[in-house]
């Protein structure tokens, strides 16, 4: 039942990715600059939602899913991405707290302008949290054969 339920949560996770890179490729081509068309900002907000999402149902979803799914003890957010660093899913746990910190960011601004402020973290650490997915994506895949 729980091996189901990996595969289906590594569905949504592979279409995720997918709107999360068509926004990334979107926001590369743009570049960070100073002023943003009405268009580049709207592109700009999507990948910063999408980035948050993405962020979110990894650490919180995905990854609860495989220890839940690898019988490692239901503890905290910390734990989680312990395990998950342990099973090198991605480098460096500092690197994973700071990409946190650029979501609650974005969740938690209101204002325009203080939100471009963010789209150069926002692309630099998408292209990681592609990454981080793909890395994920196979080692699921690897263990629900």
């Amino acid at each position: 039942m729980i091996k189901e339920k990996l595969k289906q949560d590594m569905k949504l996770l592979e279409k995720q990715l997918n709107w999360l890179k068509l926004s990334y490729g979107e926001c590369k081509e743009i570049s960070v600059k100073d002023n943003y068309s009405i268009e580049e900002f709207g592109k700009f907000e999507i990948l910063c939602s999408r980035y948050s999402r993405g962020i979110d149902f990894l650490i919180r979803k995905i990854f609860r899913t495989i220890d839940e799914f690898e019988f490692e003890n239901q503890g905290t957010l910390v734990d989680v991405v312990n395990n998950a660093h342990k099973r090198g899913l991605f480098e460096d746990i500092e690197e994973l707290r700071i990409m946190k910190d650029v979501r609650n960011t974005i969740v938690h601004e209101y204002i325009e302008d203080a939100l471009v402020d963010v789209f150069d973290e926002v692309l630099e650490y998408s292209g990681k949290l592609i990454l981080i997915i793909e890395n994920t994506l196979e080692y699921i895949n690897v263990k629900t054969k």
